[in-house]
């Protein structure tokens, strides 16, 4: 029986990746409203990595997860503070973006992993599939930022990190949307993996939910 003192906390316990998808949306409805505040944007990076850490405690599947994330994570924080109070340093965000992309590169594959265990759709998957592309798209997000500190100029003038989210969301999902694009030669080519991926993605892992929907109601 579920304790009425907890129901919020066996919710948090029993969907994890519906807190994850919210935590994400979350950030990128709030962001704009912090402004020029860096305790703000500081304290939404650090908590977006602590939601992420939440799913990886749940839908890890081997220890190597589990390793290889606690071994990124701490650090990935720390720079994102860092990135938040002193954003004008570059071998700062580089550092951040070689800790953030596979970091969030690995969690969407554990969530991906967690997609495909079995044969059974259940309310934590379809949530875990929305999350996963998220984590896909910061991941990107970091990448594009880390381009255009090594190339300058790469995607025109210097683009805020949320602008980078924007264009990795419009990326991963086709839309084509943005009043700016990858200028240089490898920013075009981390833009192109990240339509791969995308396409890959819906191809992938959201026909294969679809499939086990309309098979499971077919029986």
């Amino acid at each position: 029986m579920i304790s009425r003192r907890a129901p919020a906390l066996w919710a948090v316990r029993t969907h994890p990746n519906a807190v994850l998808l919210v935590a994400q949306l979350a950030v990128v409805v709030g962001y704009p409203f912090l402004g020029n505040s860096t305790a703000g944007r500081a304290i939404v990076g650090v908590l977006q990595l602590v939601a992420v850490f939440s799913a990886v405690g749940v839908v890890r599947r081997s220890p190597a997860v589990t390793w290889l994330a606690f071994l990124l994570g701490p650090p990935a924080m720390t720079f994102a503070v860092w990135e938040s109070v002193d954003p004008s340093r570059h071998w700062v965000i580089l550092i951040s973006a070689a800790l953030h992309v596979p970091f969030y590169l690995f969690v969407s594959y554990g969530l991906i992993r967690y997609l495909f265990h079995d044969q059974v759709v259940t309310r934590d998957e379809l949530f875990a599939t929305a999350a996963a592309f998220t984590v896909v798209a910061w991941a990107f997000a970091y990448a594009y930022a880390a381009v255009q500190v090594l190339w300058p100029g790469s995607f025109g003038d210097a683009r805020p990190w949320y602008d980078l989210l924007f264009l990795s969301f419009t990326t991963l999902t086709n839309t084509g949307l943005g009043d700016f694009g990858p200028v240089l030669s490898h920013a075009r080519s981390v833009v192109v993996l990240e339509q791969v991926a995308g396409v890959f993605y819906v191809a992938l892992v959201v026909s294969r939910l679809v499939g086990l929907a309309i098979n499971r109601a077919r029986s």
